[in-house]
């Protein structure tokens, strides 16, 4: 599947207390929601193009857009707070709004942290959780190695750098995936969001939870992570499993922070063999 590829997806909506929420989905049976990350670009079809048509042969997979991203509203900032609650309770309130009782929630980096406060606040509504170098651990990062992410410049060369931080050094980045994410990241749209939610992030210090509310989570929990990811470091993954009673997980080696993107393959049958297994 290549990212070119999003027309062979209808584009759907659900009204969500008032934010328009766009979702695409694919096959039928358990249902499956995969939260994409923060990053500049990106929305449910482009953090999980790769990832939808292998879940979709078990799976009901329902990518979906969070609040301020790809093509679901973007409330004015000053009428609306881009907070994490903000993101986990828009995520919540689409399950209801979906008519899902109960879901597996997959999130990565940004979307990992959404997941994880649905499963605590709302364990009602998600049956498994899997982060997939998920934020949510007060952590230092390295500022200078992420100076493409926490400076992206709009250009298409910064979304190539960006790009290349966020991967492996074997990763081959296609021009049309730089053309796809830079179009994204520049939807005028979407800019006075993406501010305001980077915004937050930097006012909070971080993107995380209180390690007890961490420890809270209940739910059988798959904690996935690349070797060479240098936005959620490896041992981000250890503290997960350390904190999470319920934990199982799965190290991928040669792999950034983009593990459904670099290696959709191994991280689909990961997932799928989880949810399968427990």
């Amino acid at each position: 599947m290549n990212i070119e590829n999003e027309s062979l997806y209808e584009k759907k909506y659900i009204d969500v207390d008032g934010i328009n929420t766009c979702y695409i989905e694919a096959g039928e049976g358990e249902p499956l929601v995969l939260i994409h990350g923060g990053g500049a670009g990106a929305n449910g079809y482009g953090n999980w193009f790769a990832c939808l048509p292998l879940f979709a042969k078990s799976f009901r997979t329902i990518a979906v857009d969070m609040v301020g991203f790809g093509l679901t509203d973007s409330p004015d900032p000053s009428d609306f707070e881009y907070s994490q609650k903000a993101r986990y309770e828009h995520i919540a309130n689409f399950i209801k709004k979906m008519g899902l009782e109960k879901v597996n929630l997959v999130g990565n980096s940004m979307g990992g942290a959404t997941a994880m406060g649905v499963a605590v606040e709302y364990p009602e509504l998600c049956e498994r959780l899997i982060l997939m170098g998920s934020a949510g651990l007060n952590t230092e990062l390295d500022i200078a190695a992420l100076k493409p992410v926490l400076g992206y410049d709009y250009t298409k060369e910064g979304m190539i750098r960006l790009i290349k931080v966020l991967t492996n050094d074997s990763f081959q980045i296609t021009s049309e995936m730089i053309d796809y994410r830079h179009a994204n990241s520049v939807d005028p749209k979407n800019e006075a969001s993406y501010a305001a939610t980077m915004d937050w992030v930097r006012k909070a210090g971080g993107l995380f939870y209180e390690e007890d509310y961490i420890a809270s989570v209940q739910q059988k929990t798959l904690v996935v992570n690349g070797k060479d990811d240098q936005v959620v470091p490896l041992s981000s993954a250890h503290k997960f499993l350390e904190l999470m009673d319920n934990s199982w997980g799965y190290i991928m080696p040669h792999c950034g922070h983009w593990a459904m993107i670099e290696y959709p393959d191994d991280f689909s049958s990961a997932v799928s063999a989880f949810i399968k297994s427990h």
